[in-house]
């Protein structure tokens, strides 16, 4: 028996429990893992709140939270391929078994081993945060020199896509509140703060003929008054709102597999990709690390270390 972080029916924060379960048992295509650490994102509380189906893997009340997660393999399920006990792995919980939690199964075609020299705090930041970064900046595909502007950088997604973009040797404008600035600004972004300033007069002030990309992490109305600033709509990708056809741009292209958590570890290990992880809990603490995330109060990434 192991203690979970999770939810007993769809809801909001109040349904949220800790609970002891048995070591899930592997099943195909999955490996068993003792957790080392987890990444906190707000796609978490958004399954939670019942907002992204099909991703419990079928699994009954009550679940357990979060996404990400890298610890140690403990045992195989059949077909799986490429992994072994006791590898050092990172990846994601595809068939609902969570990673707010002491052991849990991972999805084995979206697991990766940890490469020696990479903590495990650092590679649990990598499959949510550090693929999007690499999948939008692929999807952009903008050459050196070329100004992104990255609508809501502060956080661990809009960091990672940030620091990613500067080692590109893009030019990085970035918006966010007054809170995400030192973050931002720490690691070469020109920030503007939405609440103190005209977002779009200051943009244009500093890049006249408009961008040459925008990677929008807000969506709604603030997407809609940034995608006119980019030169071609069809350079704005947004990471979470779907609508984003409408107004001529791009939803982000998902890679979730074995190969694009390598390249991510990768960059990681080379500076490229280093997360800006700005709070460690522990899971007894797995409470306030999601509260952090959900009431937007997070800049950069959110770990909670297990083992």
């Amino acid at each position: 028996m192991g203690q979970v972080w999770g939810f007993g029916k769809h809801g909001g924060p109040e349904v949220q429990e800790f609970f002891e379960r048995p070591d899930p048992v592997p099943g195909r295509g999955e490996v068993l893992i003792r957790v080392d650490a987890a990444g906190v994102n707000p796609l978490d509380h958004a399954v939670r709140s019942g907002l992204v189906p099909g991703l419990d893997g079928g699994r009954p009340f009550p679940r357990v939270l979060g996404m990400e997660a890298a610890g140690t393999v403990l045992a195989l399920g059949e077909d799986v391929d490429g992994l072994e006990v006791g590898d050092a792995v990172f990846g994601f919980a595809l068939t609902g078994g969570g990673t707010y939690a002491e052991t849990t199964v991972l999805s084995a075609p979206n697991t990766a081993r940890i490469p020696a020299g990479l903590s495990a705090t650092v590679a649990a930041t990598l499959p949510v945060a550090g693929t999007t970064a690499v999948d939008v900046l692929d999807q952009l595909g903008l050459p050196s020199g070329a100004t992104v502007l990255v609508n809501g950088v502060g956080g661990g997604v809009g960091l990672a896509v940030a620091r990613l973009a500067i080692g590109r040797e893009l030019r990085v404008i970035g918006t966010g509140s007054a809170a995400r600035r030192e973050h931002a600004e720490a690691i070469g972004v020109r920030f503007i703060d939405y609440a103190a300033e005209d977002v779009v007069a200051v943009a244009r002030e500093l890049v006249p003929d408009g961008f040459g990309g925008i990677v929008d992490l807000v969506g709604g109305t603030s997407l809609r008054t940034v995608a006119p600033l980019a030169r071609d709509p069809r350079t704005v990708i947004s990471v979470g709102d779907m609508s984003v056809p409408e107004l001529g741009g791009r939803f982000v292209e998902r890679r979730l597999d074995r190969g694009n958590l390598e390249r991510s570890a990768r960059l990681a290990l080379d500076g490229l990709l280093a997360p800006v992880i700005t709070a460690v809990h522990s899971l007894s603490d797995a409470p306030a690390a999601l509260a952090t995330v959900e009431n937007g109060h997070a800049s950069g990434k959110v770990v909670i270390e297990v083992a």
